[in-house]
């Protein structure tokens, strides 16, 4: 009887530990069921390359979490590294050239431009958390706006104003959106990051304090880590992905307005949450997040393949968002 009763206790603890993945799995089930050519090859292939750059945004956003922070600036840093990425990378005969005088230049001199950009947004915003113990919530929302503004101001040059900004080099959206043997590029440049940050996170002393300071700040402390470098370098990091991301993001459509990168943080949020990051700080991996990201896309991309309202997709966004972080709450709660 009392075996029976712990099966039971134990069925129960893993389908709630497990319900977010059992939801989205039933969710996908339905997708299938109503248009069966979803499982197809090009699907796959188009999912895989729209996960790409959301993989980097997320796994950036997945070290703040990991410390205990959160990230509300890193949708508007992808937009401002997209805008200036191809403001900077614009063919040297179109009619709209933002700087007509500029020559094309090497594509990795305006890619790592914004990711130096983007990486001292991340400073600020790792040296206010860190310095004056300022809740990353506010602190990230605060600079969310400022970003926002910035690249408003910058997209709405004249004498052109608000226009998309496009007519992007050839070589530079090839660079993105062509393969390498048949393999998206776009995966290739996903696939390079994620094993640069799983090395990070698994194999040195960075990944060793971040999780220390969201596992335990006071302890971490106590262990002679520095603290405040250690949020630094992390929210740094973070902003060295957002840019490379955000100019991903540019090749990747092939355009860029002030509105790129709208609400990315709240899908890479989610997707870390649903992955196994605690918003409690301390535990998440790169595999999870991965998954995390491709779940949400694989939802994203079959709403849509199916014809679903893309307001209800929002809805929908919004109900697995909820139920992922009420989930880890309760695994948070449960352990204390």
């Amino acid at each position: 009887m009392a075996n029976k009763s712990l099966n039971k206790k134990i069925n129960a603890q893993w389908f709630m530990d497990n319900a977010i993945f059992l939801v989205l799995l039933a969710l996908l089930v339905l997708i299938v069921v109503l248009e069966p050519s979803f499982l197809s090859l090009k699907n796959f292939t188009n999912i895989l390359s729209q996960s790409s750059t959301r993989i980097i945004i997320a796994l950036g956003i997945g070290g703040i979490l990991i410390t205990g922070g959160t990230d509300l600036s890193a949708g508007r840093c992808v937009g401002l590294a997209a805008v200036v990425s191809a403001s900077l990378l614009q063919s040297a005969d179109y009619a709209y050239k933002m700087y007509p005088d500029i020559k094309e230049l090497p594509i990795i001199v305006p890619i790592l431009l914004v990711m130096i950009i983007v990486a001292i947004i991340g400073i600020l915003n790792g040296f206010i958390v860190a310095k004056f113990n300022v809740p990353p919530f506010i602190v990230t929302m605060g600079m969310q706006i400022i970003v926002y503004g910035s690249t408003s101001i910058y997209f709405d040059r004249p004498p052109y104003g608000a226009q998309p900004i496009g007519g992007l080099s050839e070589n530079f959206t090839q660079m993105v959106i062509g393969n390498t043997a048949k393999i998206p590029n776009l995966l290739i440049f996903a696939l390079i990051v994620t094993a640069i940050v799983w090395t990070l996170w698994n194999k040195t002393k960075f990944g060793k304090n971040m999780y220390a300071i969201g596992g335990n700040k006071e302890a971490a402390v106590v262990s002679g880590v520095n603290v405040v470098k250690g949020l630094v370098l992390v929210y740094m990091f973070a902003g060295l992905l957002y840019g490379f991301a955000g100019a991903l993001e540019a090749g990747r459509v092939g355009s860029a307005t002030n509105n790129t990168g709208n609400m990315y943080e709240f899908d890479a949020i989610a997707a870390c949450v649903v992955g196994g990051v605690s918003l409690s700080g301390g535990v998440g991996t790169v595999p999870g997040i991965i998954i995390g990201v491709l779940i949400f896309q694989v939802i994203n991309y079959g709403l849509a393949f199916i014809g679903v309202n893309p307001y209800l997709q929002f809805i929908v966004k919004g109900l697995i968002i909820i139920c992922a972080v009420a989930i880890d709450m309760r695994k948070y709660t449960k352990k204390k």
